[in-house]
């Protein structure tokens, strides 16, 4: 963490901007938004657990279009309209 004491007689915005300074100097700001959405790695529990859930809900949806009780709808665009 970056540091700064008051002089004596300095004002708020003169220890504030050498504070700023300081941080941008240090690198802090660059390291926090690089890692700012950064995701945990999941467990192999975790992925194979899902992969699994995946798995069913697909053969589950197959099933149900070979029934007939599902139809399948063509795909809309992922993008708004312009």
């Amino acid at each position: 963490m970056a540091e700064v004491k008051r002089k004596k007689g300095e004002q708020f915005d003169a220890l504030y901007r050498r504070f700023q300074r300081r941080i941008q100097s240090s690198g802090k700001i660059l390291q926090a938004r690089k890692i700012r959405f950064r995701k945990k790695d999941e467990t192999s529990n975790k992925r194979h657990s899902s992969a699994l859930r995946r798995e069913e809900k697909r053969t589950k949806f197959e099933y149900e279009i070979r029934t007939g009780k599902r139809k399948i709808e063509p795909r809309r665009h992922s993008r708004g309209r312009r």
